[in-house]
């Protein structure tokens, strides 16, 4: 038997008015007659996955992380000292990729140190009615982020500790509280934010990275895996990620779209911060010994679900007390707690 002529059978035969323009089917007289493999151009789909594209393509901050870096460098120092942003793109051209227009709008979405209160002018201009456009640091954060990778990364490492995060809004354009949920405790942890942006989540992990918060080995064991939402708050994940070193010290991962219930343990206990702080809830009035008080009493309210245990008795029993002390979050007696807003009216 001779290998070396092909198998008539498997030979597929293509027309050859597919190879030279228009490459398709449509308008060919022999297409009703015709038994070959057949090729369309169909508009409304065509139409529809180009302006997918270009509506993709235009999401986020078309910069990398480094030019942020580097971008903010220049430009925080100066604008503070009282120099303006065109100066310094002028005398820096150098040192920037984007156009002018472009740096105040990232300023304006809270991708850089510096911010509008920073530039005189800039705060007395009227402002518009329309709602201020919310940046993405990066538009393609959850490539090898997803839901998926997070259970594919789990079921490699299936006793890693997860911690959920979440964002918990007062008055729209006000103070913000960024909370992190431990799912083997339950135990719940809230870090008054200034404004909802990436900068301020950013510093709320810098604070717990330094001596003063929990410190380089307590982080890493308490953050090895973060799952969050799709917020443009959590929209810069290698800045969470790296350590200031450069060195990798958390694994971010994102829900899909619309799934709160991916992360339904920190969901559910928002419920408890709502009992003392209602939906609507102005925060600007809030300390951080206020924030703290509230969690103190959260964190000491049995759990049904944990065999009628604390959150807080789980995590000092796993980490003990010293963090939690540091933190400003103490055990509140049983028949002490208080789940109510008269608790801040004391």
């Amino acid at each position: 038997m001779r290998h070396d002529l092909p198998d008539r059978r498997r030979c597929e035969y293509a027309c050859a008015k597919l190879s030279s323009p228009p490459y398709v089917c449509n308008g060919c007289r022999a297409e009703k007659d015709c038994t070959l493999r057949k090729q369309f151009y169909l508009h409304r789909s065509a139409h529809k996955n180009c302006r997918d594209f270009l509506e993709k393509s235009r999401e986020g901050a078309n910069i990398t992380q480094d030019e942020l870096l580097d971008m903010d460098a220049v430009l925080t120092g100066a604008v503070r000292n009282g120099q303006s942003v065109h100066h310094v793109m002028t005398h820096n051209p150098d040192r920037f990729t984007v156009c002018e227009k472009t740096v105040y709008r990232y300023v304006a979405g809270r991708l850089l140190a510096v911010k509008n209160g920073d530039m005189p002018r800039v705060c007395s201009l009227k402002p518009r009615r329309s709602k201020p456009v919310e940046h993405k640091v990066d538009s393609k954060c959850r490539v090898g982020r997803t839901y998926a990778d997070f259970l594919a990364f789990m079921a490699r490492n299936p006793d890693t500790p997860v911690a959920e995060m979440d964002s918990v809004i007062g008055r729209v354009g006000g103070k913000v509280l960024l909370t992190v949920y431990f799912r083997h405790s339950a135990m719940l942890l809230a870090f008054l934010r200034e404004r909802n942006d990436s900068q301020s989540v950013l510093g709320a992990f810098a604070r717990l990275w330094s001596p003063g918060g929990a410190g380089q080995d307590l982080f890493r064991m308490l953050f090895p895996v973060i799952l969050t939402d799709n917020g443009s708050e959590f929209s810069n994940p290698s800045a969470i990620e790296s350590a200031p070193d450069g060195s990798r010290r958390t694994s971010v991962f994102y829900c899909d779209a619309c799934a709160s219930w991916q992360k339904g343990g920190i969901e559910r206990d928002h419920e408890f911060l709502r009992m003392v702080l209602p939906k609507g809830t102005d925060f600007d009035g809030l300390t951080r010994e206020d924030v703290n008080l509230v969690l103190s009493h959260a964190n000491s309210y049995a759990r049904p679900s944990r065999e009628d245990k604390s959150p807080y008795d789980l995590f000092a029993f796993r980490y003990g007390t010293a963090l939690l002390d540091k933190l400003g979050i103490r055990r509140i007696a049983p028949g002490d707690i208080v789940l109510k807003p008269s608790l801040l009216a004391r």
